[in-house]
């Protein structure tokens, strides 16, 4: 079976998998992240939601465009030698198409879809497919231990004087 540029291989089996399969996760994602940041377009620029039993989570507004918003989502650890560790996932939420896609950092790794496959396409997708996964995962849990940005969590501006 030839694996075109709307095919990649799946990490976990192996088989290949259709792009389509990446959009409902990223379909999916958006529905969680919606739940945990009803405002999609949040009218602050940082937030920390805390939970019972989680560390404080951090979220921050990176970019806003007309239909996109793009965030980055981190826990902070401190070691017990006192450095801070910032676990954290970037992510870009399109408003317009109601999806959310997971990226590794502020640029994703181009790539170039050539008529009858670019390998290049395949690494990439595999990557995607990963991240995405996680950040399903993630938000999964993040709802599960209690974490929100909605109008409780949000942060409060000072009366003016």
């Amino acid at each position: 079976m030839q694996i075109t540029s709307t095919d990649y291989i799946c990490p976990c089996c192996g088989k290949p998998r259709r792009l389509a399969h990446l959009m409902e996760i990223y379909e999916r994602n958006f529905r969680l992240l919606q739940q945990l940041l009803p405002e999609l377009n949040p009218p602050f620029e940082k937030a920390i939601s805390t939970s019972e039993t989680d560390p404080p989570l951090h979220l921050t507004v990176l970019a806003r465009d007309r239909y996109t918003l793009t965030v980055k989502l981190t826990y902070e650890f401190i070691s017990e030698d006192g450095v801070k560790h910032h676990p954290d996932l970037w992510i870009r939420v399109y408003r317009d198409a109601e999806v959310v896609e997971a990226l590794e950092c502020s640029h994703r790794p181009p790539w170039l879809a050539a008529e009858g496959g670019d390998p290049e396409v395949g690494r990439f997708l595999n990557h995607q497919w990963g991240r995405n996964l996680m950040l399903g995962k993630w938000l999964d849990y993040l709802l599960e231990r209690g974490h929100g940005f909605g109008m409780a969590q949000r942060p409060r501006v000072p009366a003016a004087a």
